[in-house]
C-alpha cells in the first residue's frame, strides 16, 4: 500500500490494526451492501404473508410503518458509534471498547450466529423461490434434497465472488442497488395499471385472520393487539442487515462518514420503497379474504391474478436475481464479522487461519469458505431436522432475529454509559449530539423487548429455550474457558507495539490501492 497517512488508515492504526483488505469501495459501494442484504425484494416478498396471515391490509399499510420506526432506532444508534470506530467486524469491537472483553465477545457470536443463520434463511428463501417460479423447467420440487443442493450450489457461487476480491462483490451489489429500486417501481406502476381494484381503505382495516382464515400463517386468536405485535415480524425481519456498512468499514473510503449515512439511508430507502411497494400489492389483491386464505402463496396468486403471464415471469427473474445478490452480500458480511473476531483469536484454534488476507484478492478468502461452509451445514440441518413437529428452519429463523438484533442492542445499550467517558470520549465526524443518542439508545431497548416478545410467540415457544441455553453456554464457556485465554481487541500500550507489525504487515501488500 503505497500511502500510509491517509485519515482511513491513521484511524485504523490507531485501533492496533494494520491496512489489510483492500480499500476500494465507494460510499455507495458502503450503502449498496447494506440496502442489497435488506432487499425487500427478498425478505419484504417471502414473507408477505406475516401481514395478510395476521390482520390484514394493515399489516402493510401500518405495521410495516411501525416495524421499519423500531429498526430505525437500532440503525441511528450503530450509524453513530460507527462514525467514531469504523472496522471491520464492527459490532465486535463496539460491545469490547465501549464495555469489556466479555461484552464483545458475547456480542461476537450473537451476530456471528445470527449472520450464518440469516445467510441460510435468505438462502432457502430464494431456493424455494425459484422452486415456484422456474423449478419445474428443471424438474425441482420442494423436496428438501432438491432445496439443500440449490442451496449449495449459490452458496458456492456466491463464497467464490467474494473470494475473487471486493471490487467485484461491490459492482454486483452496486448493480443490485439500482435492481432492487428499478423493479420495485416498476412492479408498483404495473400493479397499479393492471390491479382490479385500487381499495386504499384495505391499508388502514384490521382484519382478524389468524388461523385458517389467512391460510394457517398464525395460530388461530382473538387478539387483535397480539395479531399486530405478530405482524411486525415482517418488518423488522426484513429491516436488519445494515450492519454489513460496518462490516466492510475496512474496505470504504472516508470511512467514518460514508458508513454511517450508509446505515442510514439504507434503512430510510428500503422502508420508503417498501411501504409503498406492500402497499400496492395489498390493494392489487382481486378479493382480500381469498387472498388470506392462500397463506404462504398470497404474493404469486396476487401476482398471476393481475399480471399478464410474460410481465410476471420477466418480474420473477429480476426478483432472483436481486435475492441472489442479497445471499452474496451477506456472505460478505459474514466473513468480515469471522475475520475481525478471529484476528483478535476470537475463535479457538482456527482463528490464524481465518484471519488469513489473499495477498492476491485482498480477501479474507478462508473466512469466506468458512462462512459458507457453516451456513451449508446449517441449511442442511434446517431441512432435514425437525423438534416437536416444527421444522428446525421456523424456529432458528425467529432465533436469528432475536440474535441479531441483542448484536445491535448490547454495543448501543454500553454506548449509552459509555458516551462522554474515556471509552468514547467523543462523537465521530457523523454527529446527531449525545442527547439523540440517548433518546434512540433508550428506544432501542425498549424496542428490543418487542422483538424478544413477538419473536417467541407460539409456534413459535421454542425459541425462548433456544436463546437462553445459548446466553446460559455463553455464560459457562466465557467463565470456564474464554475469560482465561481472549484478550479481545489491543488497548493501551499493546496498541502502541503493534505499529512496527502493522508496518511489516502492510509492506507485504507493496501496491498502491
Amino acid at each position: 500500500m503505497a500511502d500510509h497517512h491517509t485519515e482511513d488508515t491513521k484511524v485504523l492504526h490507531s485501533m492496533g490494526y494494520a491496512q489489510e483488505l483492500a480499500r476500494r469501495m465507494s460510499g455507495f459501494s458502503n450503502f449498496a451492501i447494506s440496502f442489497s442484504i435488506i432487499c425487500i425484494l427478498s425478505g419484504g416478498i417471502n414473507s408477505f404473508a406475516q401481514a395478510t396471515g395476521s390482520i390484514g391490509g394493515a399489516g402493510a399499510g401500518i405495521g410495516w410503518i411501525v416495524g421499519c420506526v423500531v429498526s430505525g432506532f437500532f440503525a441511528l444508534c450503530m450509524a453513530q458509534i460507527a462514525s467514531s470506530y469504523p472496522t471491520a467486524g464492527g459490532l465486535y469491537h463496539w460491545g469490547s471498547i465501549l464495555g469489556n472483553r466479555f461484552t464483545g465477545w458475547v456480542t461476537a457470536w450473537l451476530n456471528l450466529l445470527g449472520l450464518i443463520t440469516v445467510l441460510g434463511a435468505i438462502n432457502i428463501g430464494t431456493a424455494f423461490f425459484f422452486q415456484g417460479t422456474f423449478g419445474s423447467m428443471i424438474g425441482m420440487t420442494a423436496d428438501p434434497v432438491h432445496i439443500v443442493l440449490f442451496v449449495a450450489v449459490i452458496t458456492v457461487i456466491q463464497a467464490l465472488i467474494n473470494h475473487l476480491g471486493i471490487s467485484l462483490t461491490a459492482k454486483l451489489t452496486d448493480f443490485s442497488g439500482y435492481l432492487i429500486l428499478g423493479t420495485t417501481a416498476a412492479m408498483i406502476i404495473l400493479l397499479l395499471i393492471f390491479a382490479p381494484t385500487h381499495d386504499i381503505t384495505r391499508l388502514w382495516t384490521f382484519t382478524n385472520n389468524s388461523g385458517e382464515t389467512g391460510g394457517n400463517v398464525f395460530p388461530q386468536s382473538d387478539n387483535m393487539l397480539y395479531l399486530f405485535s405478530l405482524c411486525l415480524l415482517l418488518p423488522i425481519y426484513t429491516i436488519t442487515g445494515y450492519d454489513a456498512s460496518a462490516h466492510t468499514s475496512e474496505e470504504t473510503k472516508q470511512a467514518s462518514t460514508s458508513v454511517p449515512r450508509s446505515i442510514v439511508q439504507s434503512v430510510i430507502i428500503s422502508s420508503l420503497a417498501g411501504w409503498v411497494l406492500l402497499s400496492v400489492i395489498m390493494m392489487a389483491i382481486p378479493d382480500m379474504a381469498e387472498g388470506a386464505k392462500q397463506g404462504w402463496s398470497v404474493f404469486f396468486a396476487t401476482m398471476t391474478a393481475v399480471l399478464p403471464g410474460w410481465l410476471v415471469t420477466l418480474l420473477y427473474l429480476l426478483i432472483l436475481i436481486a435475492q441472489l445478490i442479497c445471499g452474496l452480500a451477506t456472505v460478505t458480511s459474514a466473513s468480515r464479522m469471522i475475520f475481525a473476531f478471529s484476528r483478535d483469536g476470537g475463535l479457538p484454534l482456527i482463528s490464524k487461519a481465518l484471519a488469513n488476507v489473499s495477498v492476491k484478492y485482498r480477501t479474507p478468502v478462508a473466512a469466506i469458505w468458512a462462512a459458507a461452509i457453516a451456513e451449508f451445514l446449517f441449511v442442511w440441518l434446517a431441512q432435514t431436522v425437525s423438534i416437536g413437529g416444527t421444522n428446525i428452519y421456523t424456529i432458528v429463523v425467529n432465533a436469528t432475529l432475536i440474535f441479531l438484533f441483542l448484536s445491535f442492542t448490547i454495543p448501543i445499550a454500553l454506548g449509552f454509559f459509555a458516551i462522554g467517558t474515556e471509552k468514547w470520549p467523543k462523537m465521530g465526524p457523523w454527529n446527531m449530539g449525545v442527547g439523540m443518542y440517548k433518546l434512540f439508545a433508550v428506544l432501542s431497548v425498549l424496542g428490543m423487548i418487542l422483538i424478544v416478545f413477538i419473536a417467541i410467540q407460539p409456534p413459535n415457544a421454542n425459541v425462548l429455550w433456544i436463546t437462553l441455553a445459548f446466553l446460559v453456554l455463553a455464560a459457562i464457556l466465557w467463565v470456564v474457558f474464554e475469560n482465561k485465554r481472549f484478550m479481545g481487541p489491543p488497548v493501551g500500550d499493546a496498541i502502541a507495539k503493534r505499529q512496527a507489525e502493522i508496518a511489516a504487515v502492510e509492506a507485504k501488500y507493496g501496491h498502491a490501492e
